[in-house]
């Protein structure tokens, strides 16, 4: 009776979606930590490093891209669980051939087919624990789901840094399949059951672009993940650049920031989660958050001269100020109807990591216009992203607590 409690409940989906959250992050920050070392040991020289290493990357957001528009259209048509199968499957196994690769060829189909894996872990997660738990307590579900994602690219980069690169991805690939076992004791949710076998438009992702109304949340909210990924993108991996250029002389190594800043994500994430559901806003909390990201970016860009324990409390607290990143994703989810939820939630994460291309771009253009000045082109290339995501937030409305039971 105990074991039918517990297959049924919401609570099981909340643990499988935050532990499929914690493998895909982990995967998705590796191969940061782990670039260098791997590309050198394939025979890569090193006057190619950057720029190959910087081919890879976004050959796997390429791959998340596609891979959220497929995912989310199944997931609307044949149900959440086959997202969760079908992606865990496919990341884990490129996972664990990546740990075999000796050539970049092989690299570079392997990265594609990880990120394409990657793209409907989070979205699925998010839809069933939205469709799964009690509408007012939707949130503690999510802040879970989140902190849990932060903790798996935290527990990459100390892994990335104390174990041999091939044992990294092989440590990744087996997570993901341990983690396949324990998802045949979840259920599918009902609202998606209750509208699988009527005659609506399952999935119809053009019509997130084709219908003003739908654009304009589904752009919103794209939008306004953009401080997180500028903090990301910028912050956390030209961490030596950035630490050069304020007068620190001792060594930082990209590792050790991804693992502050995930450090500061997982706590942020959580915060945003529970803070959210104690004034029963989502909205007002990420504004909140997006102001004292703000303050903290321009604090941690202008500050010269600081010490090495100060900079470390710094990248922590980059972190927690980008710690809405589930927050967001849940107030996405409920903006939409079930026949079109898992297309949102599976799509939008995918598209927003995307923005790392144009956010690198705009950097790259700014630190040639600033001679060079790598803190001043940060700075710049943030205030534009934390304006744009706050104008953002007004063209959308906050849904907590909202009946997700409906159709578009």
């Amino acid at each position: 009776m105990n074991h039918f409690k517990l297959k049924n409940s919401p609570y099981l989906i909340v643990t499988v979606a935050a532990l499929g959250y914690f493998v895909d992050a982990y995967d998705l920050i590796l191969f940061v930590v782990i670039r260098k070392a791997s590309l050198i040991s394939i025979g890569v020289p090193n006057a190619d490093l950057g720029a190959i290493g910087l081919s890879l990357f976004n050959v796997q957001m390429i791959g998340t891209f596609l891979g959220g528009i497929f995912f989310g259209i199944i997931g609307d048509k044949k149900g959440r669980l086959s997202i969760l199968f079908g992606s865990i499957l496919v990341y884990s196994i490129a996972n664990l051939l990546n740990a075999a690769v000796d050539s970049l060829w092989q690299y570079y189909v392997l990265r594609f087919i990880a990120g394409f894996g990657l793209a409907g872990e989070l979205g699925a997660g998010i839809t069933l624990v939205s469709e799964t738990m009690p509408q007012k307590k939707r949130g503690y579900g999510t802040a879970i789901v989140a902190a849990a994602g932060a903790s798996g690219a935290f527990f990459a980069g100390i892994v990335g840094d104390l174990t041999p690169w091939r044992v990294s991805y092989i440590i990744g690939g087996t997570m993901g399949l341990l983690l396949l076992f324990l998802r045949f004791n979840t259920f599918e949710s009902k609202m998606f059951e209750n509208v699988q076998n009527k005659k609506i438009t399952k999935g119809n992702f053009l019509s997130l672009l084709s219908e003003k109304s739908k654009l304009r949340k589904y752009l919103s909210s794209i939008l306004i993940s953009l401080p997180i990924f500028f903090t990301i993108t910028i912050l956390m991996q030209l961490a030596p650049e950035v630490a050069q250029n304020l007068g620190i002389t001792a060594e930082i190594k990209a590792g050790t920031a991804v693992t502050l800043v995930y450090l500061g994500l997982t706590i942020g994430d959580l915060s945003s989660g529970l803070i959210s559901q104690y004034f029963k806003n989502r909205l007002k909390t990420i504004r909140f958050f997006l102001i004292l990201g703000f303050v903290i970016t321009v604090f941690h860009l202008l500050t010269k001269n600081i010490s090495l324990q100060v900079l470390y409390v710094s990248y922590v607290l980059l972190g927690f100020g980008a710690g809405y990143w589930v927050n967001l994703l849940t107030l996405a989810a409920e903006q939409f109807g079930t026949n079109i939820r898992a297309t949102v939630a599976t799509t939008i994460p995918n598209f927003a990591r995307g923005a790392v291309v144009p956010i690198s771009f705009l950097y790259a253009f700014l630190l040639s216009k600033n001679e060079g000045n790598v803190s001043v082109s940060a700075l710049y290339t943030g205030f534009f992203c934390f304006i744009v995501a706050f104008i953002s937030t007004y063209f959308i409305k906050d849904t907590f607590s909202k009946d997700l039971d409906y159709t578009e």
